[in-house]
């Protein structure tokens, strides 16, 4: 928390530079906002400021935050979906989001994901891999009914 209370140029540098620096949702400008102390009254001014001169943008966000949780953390739909609404992320932009995922990577990630975890159970009975594979793919935020497909086409 910082001590002396920053001026509105002085709120507005830092936002710059911390948009900047990745792309950022509302949610989380507002926090940071908090965390400067800046005042309550001058949030929605300097977040439209930055709105304004391309700083912070709630669907480019939304398309970099869901490109990343499915390249680099192999997460499913229903989970980037999940976590853009915890991020108060608008519905449209959230579509427009998981529009960007190409459905046949999609599918590739999935079928390599269960394979992967099959695999890893060989000591198990064949129902009780099935269904810890299942359990684990859905945890990952994988849609039930594409899991189900992709599990019953695996050998024993």
């Amino acid at each position: 928390m910082y001590k002396k209370q920053l001026s509105r140029e002085q709120a507005l540098q830092k936002l710059k530079h911390y948009c900047g620096y990745q792309e950022r949702c509302h949610s989380d400008v507002r926090e940071k906002l908090f965390q400067l102390g800046v005042w309550k009254k001058d949030h929605d001014e300097l977040i439209a400021a930055l709105i304004e001169q391309g700083y912070l943008n709630e669907e480019r966000f939304a398309i970099a935050f869901a490109g990343g949780r499915f390249r680099i953390k192999q997460w499913g739909r229903i989970k980037i979906k999940y976590e853009l609404k915890q991020k108060q992320v608008s519905d449209y932009s959230i579509r427009k989001a998981l529009k960007q995922i190409d459905e046949e990577e999609y599918m590739t990630v999935l079928k390599k994901l269960a394979e992967e975890k099959h695999a890893s159970l060989k000591g198990e009975q064949y129902m009780v891999r099935k269904k810890k594979t299942m359990d684990y793919l859905r945890q990952r935020g994988f849609e039930p009914e594409l899991v189900s497909q992709v599990t019953n086409g695996m050998k024993q």
